[in-house]
């Protein structure tokens, strides 16, 4: 049997038993897709993230899991991530989307990573999704950006009081459904549901935050180089609060926010 030690962080909160709950095993070498994608399916935790030696000038290379699938990137394995594995300064982790640099600060309660500014998409099934989500329509048109995975955008007037059929969104596929709302100047509550990925709602979306804000940027809700503060996770237990903004030249989205270790361990895998 081979023992591989793991570690337990909470994503964007910087208090324990918050935010979004992530696994990082520190030295994945010679674990087979197999092994990995049963380990995540075990956890049962949004994410898992498997590390190798990294190379081409990253510290390290990474590899994200569902419960489900795996995935190019996601936001809060990254900065997790970055935050278990890093003092302060700059982590470079080489992802399937390429290397992701994330920032950390000199007493390392805060992190920030870039990613160039992604591409709007129509999204092809508007009515079908609203009646999934059992929502009145959107305030802003709907619209998919890539960032890893797929991101869709569903702008109501409050978010609270959703309740999605989750087996209705899980066929449109492999794709986060974000439902937000503006409750003051700079603010945004919002829900993220990918039950094709294996998640039904999520504490906190990396990958979303930054689209989100280019989104608000493109109609006129936010300004270049606006930081905004993005609340998450509320419905279900797990506050998270993820900062974003869009910055200009060149044109990119950066996200950040906090992580805190909770627990470290062993795991037995055949």
């Amino acid at each position: 049997m081979t023992t591989r030690e793991y570690v337990i962080a909470d994503v964007f909160t910087d208090t324990p038993l918050q935010g979004n709950q992530l696994a990082v095993f520190i030295d994945a070498e010679g674990l087979d897709d197999e092994r990995m994608q049963s380990t995540a399916r075990e956890l049962k935790l949004a994410e898992t993230v498997f590390v190798f030696p990294g190379d081409e000038g990253a510290d390290a290379r990474i590899r994200i899991f569902t419960p489900l699938m795996e995935l190019p990137f996601a936001g809060h394995p990254v900065l997790g991530t970055a935050f278990v594995l890093g003092e302060r300064g700059t982590v470079r982790l080489k992802t399937g989307a390429g290397t992701v640099a994330v920032r950390l600060n000199d007493d390392r309660t805060y992190g920030e990573m870039e990613r160039p500014a992604p591409e709007a998409e129509p999204f092809e099934a508007p009515d079908e999704l609203l009646d999934a989500l059992d929502a009145p329509g959107s305030l802003l048109p709907i619209e998919a950006y890539r960032n890893g995975p797929r991101h869709v955008y569903v702008a109501l007037a409050e978010v609270g009081s959703l309740q999605p059929n989750p087996n209705r969104l899980a066929q449109f596929g492999e794709i986060g459904i974000n439902c937000f709302a503006l409750p003051g100047p700079g603010q945004v509550r919002t829900r993220m549901f990918a039950p094709g990925m294996g998640v039904v709602e999520d504490a906190a979306t990396g990958s979303a935050a930054g689209p989100l804000a280019l989104h608000l940027v493109r109609h006129g809700r936010a300004q270049e180089g606006q930081q905004l503060e993005i609340r998450q996770g509320i419905e279900i237990g797990r506050p998270s609060t993820l900062y974003a903004r869009v910055e200009a030249d060149p044109p990119r989205i950066v996200v950040g926010g906090s992580a805190v270790i909770v627990a470290r361990g062993s795991y037995r895998l055949a």
